[in-house]
């Protein structure tokens, strides 16, 4: 059995690199389809361009980051709260997971927008507070909802002997979740955490509709500037390619944690 998983595991890279020269050479010939013209006329600009759009993309994944990281933080405070034995602690984090899990990403970015200062007053000083960040504060909100909920979820799937053996050891309450579930739930949390942290990159996307001057705001310029069809579809499909190539990769090594993990 672990002979046909690893050859399994090594023939779906080996798959992927035989077919990305297809790929590839079909996205090009619609590329040249849709543009009516050399591909010459329609790479050169594209080329002269990539600066810009490898700057704006480095910042969507700033936002995801800083985003995924005050996500993980603040989800983590409230996922100990929903496990808290007092209905009045666990009820503010019921609450939160259930306002900011499923709301729209758009409508929290909106939301963080408009509801706070384009400035703020220090020591009789005022510090700008850039879009950027506040789509960061909007893309947390989400976030640690989420790793709360699956916080709660990975100490719930702690089998309740363990609980039961610990406690006729004479440990108490914090030091079992310190010394015995918690150690557990990072193995269990890392991969949905990841995932998670995908939804999140991806989600960034949407910063360009209040103003932030990220990847696909500067696909957008560059259209503009350039005003041709083939390059528009072009530009927009190395957009795509972006977000795929630095997307893959952790879905991939998502699934490998999940099976690596799936029976411990």
């Amino acid at each position: 059995m672990a002979t046909e998983l690893s050859l399994g595991s090594r023939a779906a890279p080996d798959r992927l690199r035989r077919h990305a020269g297809k790929i590839l050479a079909l996205a090009a010939l619609l590329v040249w389809l849709a543009a009516g013209a050399p591909p010459r006329e329609v790479f050169a600009p594209l080329w002269e361009w990539s600066p810009a759009l490898l700057k704006g993309f480095a910042l969507n994944i700033l936002i995801s980051l800083l985003a995924i990281g005050l996500g993980t933080l603040l989800g983590l405070a409230i996922g100990a709260l929903n496990l808290s034995p007092l209905r009045l602690l666990r009820l503010p984090g019921w609450l939160w997971v259930q306002a900011f899990r499923n709301a729209p990403l758009l409508v929290l970015i909106y939301f963080t927008t408009y509801v706070f200062p384009f400035e703020i007053r220090v020591a009789g000083h005022y510090l700008p507070f850039p879009d950027w960040l506040k789509v960061t504060l909007g893309l947390a909100l989400p976030a640690s909802a989420n790793v709360a909920e699956v916080f709660r979820g990975a100490v719930a799937s702690i089998p309740a002997t363990q609980w039961e053996a610990a406690r006729s050891l004479g440990f108490g309450r914090g030091q079992i979740l310190r010394a015995i579930i918690l150690p557990q739930c990072c193995k269990r949390m890392l991969p949905p955490w990841m995932n998670l942290y995908a939804v999140i990159t991806m989600g960034t996307a949407l910063a360009s509709l209040v103003g932030v001057h990220d990847l696909i705001d500067t696909a957008q310029i560059a259209t503009n500037t350039v005003n041709r069809v083939g390059f528009t579809v072009l530009i927009y499909a190395s957009v795509l390619g972006l977000f795929f190539a630095y997307c893959y990769p952790i879905s991939r090594f998502t699934r490998y944690l999940e099976r690596r993990h799936a029976f411990q």
